[in-house]
């Protein structure tokens, strides 16, 4: 088994995480609201939601941005045979990073922190992304 296959399942698994508690706390407030999902034909019509159940859709839309990297590096480094100990730490590291991203993100939403931690998480992987460059054209 390769070992680097472990933080990208635990990352999508993470996703389906938000994506539960998205509609489970959507769904309620779209309720609330009176909203007719029906007649949802553009995001502003979501509007009238409160911005802790917006927060939570945000996250789990961001979570299919940036990762998006994150699983292909994952992934070339599973096939080229490039995941060693430092590639495997990276992306423990990065996976770390992002779910308490989506936690400060859905709960308190404190920007300084968030941005931080996005930061945090793109030199984490950038360092990955190199890993997978030398291994590709260093032979």
């Amino acid at each position: 088994m390769n070992t680097i296959l472990a933080p990208l399942v635990v990352l999508v698994g993470w996703t389906f995480v938000m994506w539960v508690w998205m509609y489970a706390t959507r769904i309620p407030a779209m309720y609330a609201a009176r909203i007719n999902a029906a007649k949802i034909k553009q995001k502003s019509d979501l509007d009238p939601l409160p911005i802790s159940v917006k927060q939570i859709a945000d996250n789990y839309n961001h979570l299919h941005e940036q990762p998006v990297l994150f699983y292909a590096v994952a992934l070339a480094l599973a096939l080229t045979g490039g995941a060693g100990v430092i590639a495997l730490a990276l992306a423990w590291i990065y996976v770390g990073i992002r779910i308490a991203h989506s936690v400060v993100q859905a709960t308190s939403n404190y920007t300084p922190v968030r941005f931080f931690m996005f930061v945090g998480a793109s030199v984490v992987l950038f360092a990955l992304w190199a890993v997978l460059a030398l291994r590709v054209f260093a032979g």
